[in-house]
């Protein structure tokens, strides 16, 4: 019997509701993140969303009102109805810090943490 999709995660999901912008084709969409972890986010399909998949994009995660918060360059991994899922490909340092200590808060175990970071680097 094959293992669901989430047994086989090696990275949290965290519900995380924040505006953010999709950049792809030279064309910018705002929507709404649904959740978010260390490889990736699913975000709100928003309408006239016509990108292709494997698509390159950009996503940004607005934090607060004063900075960007989290940005990622990102590939379209599957598009359904309402939603839109995205493949983390990069993300600089201070994007990396402030995705950290968000899923640092909501997993609310170090070790737990430490583990995903690992697979993340691929140790």
């Amino acid at each position: 019997m094959p293992a669901k999709a989430s047994e086989k995660r090696k990275f949290h999901r965290i519900s995380f509701d924040a505006p953010c912008e999709l950049h792809a084709l030279d064309r910018v969409w705002e929507t709404e993140v649904l959740d978010i972890s260390l490889k990736g986010v699913l975000v709100k399909r928003p309408d006239g969303w016509d990108v292709p998949l494997s698509q390159p994009c950009e996503v940004i995660v607005h934090l607060d009102e004063q900075r960007a918060g989290i940005v990622m360059a990102v590939e379209l991994k599957h598009v359904e109805d309402q939603r839109l899922g995205f493949r983390c490909q990069y993300i600089d340092l201070e994007s990396a810090t402030h995705l950290k200590r968000l899923v640092e808060l909501n997993l609310g175990d170090p070790v737990l943490l430490e583990r995903e970071f690992a697979h993340l680097i691929g140790r």
